[in-house]
């Protein structure tokens, strides 16, 4: 009797340290707040692939505004990932993060400087960014 007393406390354990990993597991995979994911691109070098931008791009591959902006931010100094920044951009600016919207009007600015005045690219930005700024009521009526 006092074998199946020891055994079966054993069994209890295991199965608490099993259900432990899983809880920090899924606490893991949660989405961090806006301040850490911000902090963890300060820690991207020049050398690029390290473990943060790894960690950047999943938090921007699971929906995150604040990691895809942070993450388009890198990329704009990489003119092979230029591409890439504005897609980043416009996703987190539809998603309501204004700094994007910012960043990518500017973006727009910039290059219609080099190219001509007011292209759709700077427009649909503008349009963008007044939107996040102050969305459309729905069903308000003006006075």
């Amino acid at each position: 009797m006092e074998l199946f007393n020891k055994s079966g406390l054993l069994v209890s354990s295991l199965l608490v340290a099993v259900g432990a990993l899983i809880a920090c597991q899924a606490h893991e995979d949660a989405m961090p707040p806006a301040n850490v994911i911000e902090a963890a691109a300060l820690h991207i070098g020049p050398v690029g692939q390290s473990a943060a931008e790894r960690r950047l791009r999943e938090w921007a591959e699971q929906g995150s505004p604040v990691a895809q902006r942070e993450l388009a931010l890198r990329y704009q100094a990489d003119p092979s990932k230029h591409g890439e920044a504005v897609r980043l951009l416009e996703r987190a600016a539809r998603a309501g993060d204004s700094q994007a919207a910012v960043n990518l009007e500017t973006m727009y600015r910039q290059a219609s400087a080099l190219n001509s005045p007011a292209t759709a690219n700077e427009l649909s930005a503008s349009r963008m960014l007044k939107e996040v700024i102050a969305p459309p009521s729905v069903g308000l009526s003006r006075y």
